[in-house]
């Protein structure tokens, strides 16, 4: 075994890892931590899995019981009967999440998302109302956002969204170690307010996406959102959606290039009961970029909304 999978595998003990959940079609993987409390689940972004949480289970764990997931196709959470370049839309998420939530006698959650998490659970916010105590939000892709994916300023950042559609992303990113090793590791320098910021763990983030699968699972998501980001662009946002009623709270990075903090304009119409803020000195991924702060604001948040 390599010293990355070596580590991964101590992050994975650390952190409660290794426990599955089979729902129909899949075979979820999620780490939990904490005995007590009310539940919280964590539902991360791309290029991200369960262990992109780990500087903020601990301290959540002291007050509640945390499950982080992974994603279907994401880390080692994979389909029973579907290739992993199918693809993975919010709906098939949000039914994941009913189904994991049923196999861990879950009937109620507050929960934390971010990037594709947000977006999904979003899709799982309406269609199970009753199972959201209260939402919590890092960088969050959401109606409102509309034709502006096509704005002048973001249309070089969001060619990725396009590139991971493509067979030639797998073949080329798959290639080998090294060139996982330069995409991934790219991203998350890229997006981060410190491009350094990931450098103690980005092998971590290598090993993980270098499993069988990983890549295209992810990847599976572009597929499957593709259809509806470029009716939004085209034609604007839905028109048939109403507000999230759930109490909501959003912590938006202000140097996140992909989503940029501006487009916090519209929550308030798509979102009844929301705080919005924007964070100074972080990028995409707030919750471990400035962890101390975030968990403040989460168990701030909880505590009030899960009262």
């Amino acid at each position: 075994m390599t010293p990355e999978a070596n580590r991964l595998e101590e992050m994975k003990r650390r952190f409660g890892a290794g426990h599955f959940a089979d729902v129909p079609g899949a075979r979820l993987h999620y780490a939990r931590m904490g005995e007590e409390g009310p539940p919280l689940i964590l539902l991360h972004g791309w290029p991200e899995f369960w262990l992109t949480w780990y500087r903020n289970m601990p301290v959540l764990a002291e007050r509640y019981r945390v499950f982080a997931p992974d994603i279907r196709g994401f880390g080692e959470s994979r389909s029973h009967d579907r290739p992993a370049h199918t693809a993975l839309t919010p709906d098939i998420i949000a039914a994941d999440l009913a189904a994991l939530m049923d196999a861990l006698e879950i009937e109620r959650a507050g929960f934390v998302a971010h990037d594709v998490g947000a977006n999904a659970m979003q899709c799982f916010a309406r269609l199970y109302p009753e199972r959201v105590a209260a939402l919590f939000f890092f960088n969050c892709p959401y109606p409102g956002i509309g034709r502006r994916w096509a704005d002048a300023d973001s249309i070089p950042e969001i060619w990725y969204q396009t590139f991971n559609q493509l067979d030639l992303a797998k073949a080329l990113v798959g290639y080998n170690r090294d060139t996982v090793a330069i995409y991934i590791g790219w991203i998350l320098s890229h997006w981060s307010h410190d491009p350094a910021c990931f450098a103690e763990d980005v092998e971590l983030w290598i090993e993980n996406f270098s499993a069988p699968g990983a890549l295209e699972g992810g990847f599976a998501w572009y597929k499957g959102i593709d259809a509806a980001r470029r009716s939004m662009i085209r034609d604007g946002p839905p028109v048939d959606l109403s507000p999230i009623d759930a109490p909501t709270r959003v912590l938006w990075g202000e140097s996140d290039k992909v989503l940029r903090p501006e487009w916090v304009d519209r929550l308030d119409d798509w979102f009844s009961d929301v705080r919005v803020d924007i964070q100074p000195n972080a990028g995409h991924f707030v919750h471990y970029e400035q962890a101390e702060m975030a968990n403040r604001e989460m168990l701030r948040f909880f505590q009030a909304s899960l009262a």
